[in-house]
């Protein structure tokens, strides 16, 4: 018995240990662009949000940090974001690795598409300006993003202006990454890219075609079953970072559909939560700086 309350009071020490989250504006001065956007923000049911003003982070720092962060970019066709499952209620599973876990709230693009972009790039400057007091690895900071969110992150991958704002890594959950008729998603296309683009636009945010060999090392996971975004958005990114040499681990589950996110009822997310935690353990290689 005496054992069982040493953990216990083991455990809850640990708990509260933890730092509480804290949400920080990325432009406390104000954007340097704009999506023309006005009014207050819009709470949706289930935990979206659209109509995103006054982008923020969530930082969830861990009670033991291990020194790597993941800047989370949640889906919802850049049109809206799913906050919790593709967001905060991941936050408590990657600190207890040790992970500082931080969640974008990013404006949507509304005619206007780098200004989504902007706001991951910033965000994950000021990771890296904090890196001291988080007690993390400026080198060590990843991105991660599901759906729409996805090609967020992954633009972030492939676009990035700086080595300031290059990710070590990512990790995309069922993501948007092309913008080719009959690949994308056609929602996600149009809100970025609007109803009329160009060849040339389309090409430039089809991701697929803007690997390189310094782009950062990636975990992919989906359903095969995706009726929402085709696989070969995933399949294609991961065969460009394959021909470029970029480390890359794919994962395919027969069943599941679009958008589950961390949510428990999607019958592989035992799975895909292992094979995650596994990589992020063992898997990745960082650069010597």
């Amino acid at each position: 018995m005496r054992i069982i309350l040493f953990f216990t009071a083991l455990f809850m020490s640990i708990l509260l240990s933890a730092q509480k989250p804290v949400e920080i504006p990325l432009w406390p001065n104000g954007a340097p662009n704009t999506n023309g956007l006005t009014g207050d923000q819009e709470d949706l049911d289930g935990g979206r949000v659209a109509n995103v003003v006054n982008p923020t982070i969530t930082v969830y720092r861990p009670a033991n940090p291990n020194g790597m962060t993941i800047l989370m970019c949640p889906g919802g066709g850049y049109a809206r974001l799913a906050m919790n499952h593709e967001g905060h209620d991941m936050a408590s599973w990657f600190n207890t690795q040790g992970i500082t876990y931080v969640v974008l709230k990013y404006r949507m693009p509304n005619g206007h598409r780098e200004v989504p972009l902007s706001d991951a790039e910033q965000a994950i400057r000021i990771i890296r300006q904090h890196a001291k007091e988080w007690g993390i690895n400026p080198n060590r900071v990843g991105v991660m993003g599901a759906s729409a969110g996805g090609h967020l992150a992954a633009s972030l991958s492939t676009l990035y202006g700086s080595d300031e704002t290059r990710p070590d890594f990512q990790i995309l959950l069922y993501p948007v990454i092309s913008m080719i008729p009959g690949i994308t998603h056609g929602g996600s296309r149009q809100n970025l890219l609007g109803n009329n683009p160009t060849k040339e636009l389309e090409a430039d945010y089809s991701l697929e075609r803007r690997v390189s060999p310094r782009s950062p090392q990636a975990f992919i996971v989906l359903s095969a079953d995706d009726g929402a975004v085709p696989p070969m958005n995933s399949i294609g990114y991961f065969l460009a970072l394959n021909q470029q040499k970029v480390p890359v681990s794919m994962h395919i589950y027969p069943i599941g559909g679009h958008g589950w996110g961390f949510r428990d009822n999607f019958t592989y997310k035992r799975q895909w939560t292992e094979e995650l935690e596994k990589w992020l353990r063992d898997g990745l290689k960082f650069e010597k700086k």
